[in-house]
């Protein structure tokens, strides 16, 4: 494995693995910062091959293919979660990858995940592994209904998951989720859903952008404000949290850290995303340095500022054809900063790109005010739905 703690210099080459919107937008930062960036993607025309300076074509587990990748970068990192970490170990025998393939192992899979948060103290909703028909039994013993059970891999935007509110639902549940093994969580007595983009050096720098609350609708991130309307004590414990998880994994990159507010007051962590996060998208315009100026920092190994905000915000995501539909009202809105991520079909419950709304430091307004400030993108949202123990990214 190699590895390296030198800056980059100006004109490098970031390899990132996937072609989705995150490496798009990572690849726009990557220019910002005077780097280069080459894209492994099996989709040529896809969002972040559209802005890069090359494109590898092939799939993410394929030998010939991560080989041609790697000679042709200075560094590595990736922005979605369902490859290889295996194919990771490969790239780091070639290049620096950040964040490594270990810590992919753990993000990728809730089972080595709540494991991992279990051993740091990190705090959790109840938890059982379900491996068969007699540990599913146990688990409901154990955590009780209702819970959640979840698929260990895969599962993002609300998939991979079903609740159970009665026992003899139990094993339906069980028989329709695959595969196996699955965990099933307790409920929360959910408050709230808040999100935490850390980011931490190889030098061991660790910074965390201000706590943000999550709004969904049908299992996706719809809305995401910040900073998070939640008591002080509770934002500054969420911070805590994110860069424990930072310092226990030696994060090299940036980290979404999702939680729970119960009802209480008290924080339970969800998961966690090592790439940037679709509820971090607040700071491209909100704070002076974004959550991809900071990832593209990190791995590049150059200095990490203070992560700050300079305005409140609003990001909301542009979901499908419903949203895709209303873009000549969205780009006529006086106020909206609309981000497209270059897609060309606007399916059924696929991001097609998020609007930013930017209010004083401090003035982030009310659900009245929101609604308004939403504009001709304010109808579904007026009603949010809880999502108890849910995944979005």
């Amino acid at each position: 494995m190699i590895s390296s703690h030198s800056p980059l210099k100006p004109n490098a080459v970031i390899g990132i693995v996937g072609g989705g919107q995150l490496g798009r937008m990572s690849a726009i930062a990557a220019a910002r910062l005077g780097f280069r960036t080459h894209i492994l993607t099996t989709e040529a025309n896809g969002p972040a091959a559209q802005v890069s300076h090359a494109v590898t074509c092939g799939k993410y587990d394929d030998p010939a293919a991560l080989d041609a990748f790697a000679s042709a970068v200075d560094v590595v990192t990736f922005e979605f979660e369902n490859i290889s970490a295996d194919a990771l170990d490969l790239l780091a025998t070639h290049c620096p990858v950040h964040p490594s393939g270990h810590i992919l192992r753990i993000s990728q899979d809730r089972l080595a995940e709540k494991t991992f948060f279990a051993s740091a103290g990190i705090p959790l909703a109840p938890w059982h592994a379900v491996t068969d028909i007699k540990t599913l039994h146990e688990a409901a013993e154990k955590v009780s209904l209702p819970l959640i059970l979840k698929t260990t891999r895969n599962g993002y935007d609300g998939k991979g998951q079903r609740r159970v509110h009665h026992i003899h639902d139990l094993e339906d549940a069980f028989n329709a989720l695959a595969p196996h093994p699955l965990v099933a969580e307790g409920m929360v007595d959910f408050a709230c859903e808040i999100s935490v983009m850390v980011v931490r050096s190889a030098d061991g720098t660790v910074r965390c952008f201000d706590p943000a609350l999550n709004r969904h609708w049908n299992g996706i991130l719809d809305l995401t404000l910040a900073p998070a309307p939640i008591d002080p004590n509770i934002a500054a414990q969420a911070v805590k949290l994110a860069t424990t998880i930072a310092e226990k994994l030696e994060l090299v990159g940036i980290l979404g850290v999702e939680m729970f507010v119960d009802r209480t007051g008290n924080l339970l962590v969800n998961e966690m995303a090592p790439r940037p996060h679709n509820s971090g998208h607040w700071t491209m315009n909100a704070c002076p340095q974004d959550q991809f100026d900071m990832h593209i920092r990190a791995v590049a190994g150059l200095p990490l500022p203070h992560a700050v905000r300079h305005s409140d915000a609003i990001m909301k995501n542009l979901v499908g054809p419903e949203d895709m539909a209303l873009l000549p009202q969205i780009m006529a809105t006086q106020g909206f900063i609309p981000h497209l991520y270059g897609k060309k079909e606007a399916r059924v419950g696929r991001k097609m790109g998020h609007v930013n709304i930017l209010f004083p430091y401090s003035a982030l307004p009310g659900d009245l005010g929101i609604q308004d400030a939403l504009g001709p993108l304010a109808t579904k949202t007026a009603a949010p739905e809880p999502e108890e123990n849910s995944a979005a990214s």
